[in-house]
């Protein structure tokens, strides 16, 4: 599982979406959100976009992997496509926040990666907030109060990215899911190919 989190406006979901482009053996787990859609966004690609009373019944069904309240709407991962994709040895990249990610920590920390993505500069933030030109004024400044709080949890992951240049980022980015899945631990197979290597050594070794 690979979280990438960042405050809103730092680049996370650019990101995300560029390394989705490059990585087939990805899946992106699709939040369901109580949060009115974008005029950019597209149903099932960005989130599902479901009510309250839809969001509890999941919650309350033990059906999300994390929930989260942020800028007074809830975002949660539902479970089961998750499972599956894992199952089917794909990894699962997550666009979550801070919040869900310590509630995967506490349900299978040794599966998750985690990448908290910074803006190179305050302004630079605002900027992209502004130029996004899909919320309104007072949003704008919620999202950059909340960023105040976002920002100090970057200590609880994995990997931190400063994202000066986009193309620099998903670099990096990748360089961490590459690192990560050459772990010995995460390579399912190594096993029976050193037994095989082993094998042929002992049988032409003199």
């Amino acid at each position: 599982m690979l979280v990438v989190s960042s405050p809103s406006g730092a680049g996370k979901t650019t990101l995300t979406r560029a390394l989705l482009g490059e990585e087939k053996k990805v899946n992106l787990s699709i939040s369901v959100t109580t949060r009115p859609r974008r005029p950019s966004e597209i149903e099932n690609v960005h989130y599902r976009f479901i009510s309250k009373r839809d969001f509890e019944i999941l919650r309350d069904a033990g059906e999300l992997l994390e929930w989260a309240e942020v800028h007074g709407n809830f975002y949660g991962t539902p479970r089961e496509p998750v499972e599956r994709a894992l199952n089917e040895g794909r990894d699962v990249l997550f666009d979550i926040d801070w919040q869900g990610t310590l509630q995967l920590y506490d349900k299978v920390r040794s599966d998750v990666v985690s990448v908290f993505v910074l803006p190179p500069t305050a302004e630079e933030l605002k900027g992209r907030l502004v130029r996004r030109a899909e919320d309104t004024p007072e949003t704008v400044n919620r999202r950059l109060r909340n960023a105040l709080e976002e920002i100090p949890h970057w200590m609880e992951y994995d990997y931190v990215l400063v994202n000066h240049d986009l193309g620099e980022s998903l670099t990096r980015l990748r360089a961490v899911l590459t690192a990560e899945r050459l772990k010995r631990v995460r390579q399912q197979d190594i096993e029976k190919f050193i037994e095989g290597l082993l094998a042929d050594l002992r049988r032409i070794a003199p």
